[in-house]
């Protein structure tokens, strides 16, 4: 599916960017989302229960630029989805306060062959983890520290 043949519609359709105050089914999205697809890849990251340096974590807290946000991860999906020849770009995040263990981002990509699907899904994570105006605070023993860089890949 290339982006110059559709219309402004079916380009929309191509991507799909939400943001979740609570928490989200990531089965019942890839249900919907994957069907009819003759290849998909998809990722689903859920909060760790320690911190980089293995300390036990009560929650995981994270903060977003609302409208900006969304935009920019929509607008990554788009030019990933069409650099590597995928058709539909799904991306759910959440934001707010979350125990370990809950689902955080899910990202997954159709396309009429694997290859397509995982490298576009995997551009898609790396661009979400580095682009994406997240904020993340590391909640432990009642006590939040903001985070000033990502976790490794």
């Amino acid at each position: 599916m290339e982006s110059s043949n559709l219309g402004n519609a079916d380009l929309a359709s191509c991507v799909e960017v939400v943001i979740h105050a609570q928490p989200f089914d990531p089965w019942m999205a890839l249900e919907r989302w994957l069907e009819g697809a003759p290849a998909s890849a998809m990722f689903l990251g859920r909060v760790r229960p320690e911190d980089h340096q293995g300390r036990a974590l009560e929650a995981l807290e994270l903060a977003h630029y609302p409208g900006m946000c969304e935009q920019r991860i929509r607008a990554d999906a788009h030019r990933l989805r069409d650099h590597h020849g995928a058709d539909r770009v799904l991306v759910l995040h959440r934001v707010g306060r979350l125990p370990p263990g809950e689902p955080i981002v899910l990202v997954a990509v159709t396309a009429d062959r694997r290859g397509p699907a995982q490298r576009c899904c995997a551009a898609v994570l790396e661009a979400l983890k580095h682009d994406a105006p997240f904020w993340k605070r590391e909640w432990r023993a009642g006590q939040g520290t903001w985070l000033c860089a990502n976790t490794p890949l």
